[in-house]
This record gives C-alpha cells, sequence and structure tokens, in this order.
C-alpha cells in the first residue's frame, strides 16, 4: 500500500466567490435567477478555475465553475469544450445536467446542478469501489456507440506520444532503479495497450476519486467531463483499479467482476496499464505549475501505483 501523498480535499487553488468581481458576481446571480447567499469552493482536483457550490436566496442550490481567458486561458478553452460536450450527452448518464453556459466578455462560465454527494474515500473502501465500477459499466453501456453529434476525439493514440512516453522516461533518467531493466517490455506493452484502446464507446478518461460523487442513496455521479474520447471503455475501470492498487486492494480480483474489462485479454490489460504508468512518469517530472501545487505529487503517486500493479503482473518485483 502507497501511503496517499496528496491532501485529498484540498489540492486546488481556486478564487473564492468574493474574490470575483462585482459584474462577474452580477452576471453568476443573473443567470441562476436569484442572489447567492453562500457559496463553498471545492477543494479537491488541480485546476485553478473559480468552481463553487450556490446557495441561492430561494432555496435552491447550482454549482458554478468559471475561468477567465486573461488569466487561465487554457482552462476557459477546457470549460467551453465542456459546455460543448455536456449539450451533447444523453440525459440518462450520470452526470450533473448543464443549466445555463455564459461565453462572452472573457469569462466562460457554466451552471450546473449541484450533486449533494461525497467524494469516495481514500484509502479506497470495497464497497465504494464496487459502486464506482458499476456506474462505470452502465454508463459505459449508455455510451456505446458514442453520440455522433459531436466530433469526439480518439482515445486510440491520445496516450501514445511519438516517441512515446517511455522513450522519455528512459532518457530523462526518471525511472526507479528496480524498473529500469523492463523500459523495452514497458514500451512494447504500451504500443500493444494502444491497440486495445480501439472502440466505439465514448469514455470520460478521467475518472479519478476527486472526479466522483456518490449521494446519500448510494448513486454514483461522474463530473468533469472535459476530456472524453471515442474508444474502449475499459480505461475508464483500469484507471480507478490504479488506484486502488495502490491503496493496497487486489485489483485484478476486481477486473473478473467489471463488465468493462472482463473480456479484455491480460496482455491488453498490461498495455494499458503500462500506457498509463508511462504517462505519468513522464508527466510528474515536468515543471510544477504555480496554479496547481500538488499536481505533480499526485502524478507520481499514479507513476507509482501503476508501475507496482504492472510490475506485480508480469512478475517482475
Amino acid at each position: 500500500m502507497l501511503p496517499l501523498t496528496v491532501p485529498q480535499q484540498a489540492t486546488a487553488i481556486r478564487p473564492a466567490w468574493s474574490e470575483l468581481s462585482a459584474d462577474v458576481r452580477t452576471l453568476i446571480e443573473t443567470y441562476c435567477g436569484a442572489a447567492v447567499v453562500a457559496a463553498e469552493s471545492m477543494g479537491a482536483g488541480f485546476t485553478p478555475g473559480f468552481a463553487s457550490r450556490m446557495r441561492l436566496a430561494d432555496g435552491r442550490r447550482v454549482f458554478v465553475k468559471a475561468a477567465d481567458e486573461a488569466t487561465r486561458s487554457l482552462f476557459a478553452d477546457s470549460y467551453r469544450e465542456e459546455i460543448g460536450k455536456l449539450r451533447v450527452l444523453p440525459d440518462a448518464i450520470p452526470a450533473a445536467r448543464l443549466l445555463w453556459s455564459h461565453d462572452a466578455d472573457g469569462w466562460v462560465v457554466l451552471g450546473l446542478e449541484d450533486i449533494d454527494g461525497r467524494h469516495p474515500e481514500r484509502p479506497w473502501r470495497p464497497d465504494q469501489l464496487e459502486l464506482v465500477l458499476r456506474c462505470l459499466d452502465r454508463t459505459a453501456e449508455l455510451l456505446t456507440p458514442a453520440p455522433d453529434d459531436y466530433p469526439w476525439p480518439a482515445l486510440q493514440g491520445f496516450l501514445l506520444d511519438e516517441p512515446s512516453y517511455w522513450h522519455e522516461v528512459r532518457d530523462g533518467g526518471y525511472a526507479p532503479e528496480w524498473l529500469r531493466p523492463h523500459l523495452a517490455e514497458c514500451e512494447r506493452l504500451a504500443v500493444v495497450g494502444d491497440d486495445a484502446m480501439a472502440g466505439d464507446a465514448l469514455v470520460h478518461a478521467d475518472v479519478r476519486d476527486d472526479n466522483v460523487l456518490i449521494d446519500g442513496d448510494g448513486d454514483v455521479w461522474l463530473c468533469d467531463w472535459n476530456w472524453p474520447l471515442k474508444g474502449n471503455p475499459a480505461i475508464d475501470a483500469i484507471g480507478v483499479l490504479v488506484s486502488a492498487s495502490g491503496d493496497g486492494l487486489d485489483a485484478d480480483a476486481w477486473i473478473a467482476r467489471c463488465e468493462t474489462t472482463r473480456s479484455v485479454d491480460p496482455e491488453a490489460i498490461d498495455g494499458i496499464v503500462s500506457l498509463l504508468a508511462g504517462y505519468f512518469w513522464a508527466a510528474c517530472h515536468q515543471p510544477s505549475p504555480e496554479t496547481s501545487p500538488w499536481l505533480r505529487t499526485h502524478q507520481r503517486w499514479y507513476a507509482e501505483a501503476a508501475g507496482g500493479w504492472l510490475a506485480k503482473r508480469r512478475g517482475w518485483r
């Protein structure tokens, strides 16, 4: 079991409601149709955009995300893409509905349903892990095939850079000593994993505990649909199982219990895990952005979790 290295609910540096300009606060209240009487800034995640749960004067609640193009252009673009994607997602999937959006005057703002839920506990609890994996199975069924009214990017090729991330890990000397004899095998497996990413489902592609909410009825909700891709939905479950393995659970035992992974060839599973490990080992050695001080620590934890699970499956350790 890997010790958790980031504070689960305190990884994001976001502006509070009081720090927004009066014009932006007025804009948000106009869209909401009532004054904001309380705003709870979200501490989870790794982006610096405004993200708060709002309580309105008429008793309603709304979740608002916002970013300005002047200082957070990357995140404004991300929110802009999310608006377009949320508009075409089927209502049946477990995602907060887009209530309204604004894209003008240098600001991109989204108003979403407020989901009254909590993030899964870490280390992962088996009962909550099961709820999340079942949700991913149901969502994959609902999103196969992918909605055809949006040009979804392909998952295949998304994590296989040229040269590959494993190339970067090797040349940069980033791999731990125990992994260095297996770098060529990791690179080969990454190609196998990339081939396995082909598919016609729409996958979330960023399922982590901080992008998941579990409500009081035990229903699971998937948040932050910024990066959905068209491909094999097994990637979402395997990404969650990487963190479960790092938390000390038997991730291999869960593969057969999950609809999206049970029929995937074991070599392809290894390939997908290798893809993820290579990406995280390369990413965690990049300069740390001032707006997200925990990002590289988070990525290093995932690199070690994915590498450790791969090593266990391949008999390297």
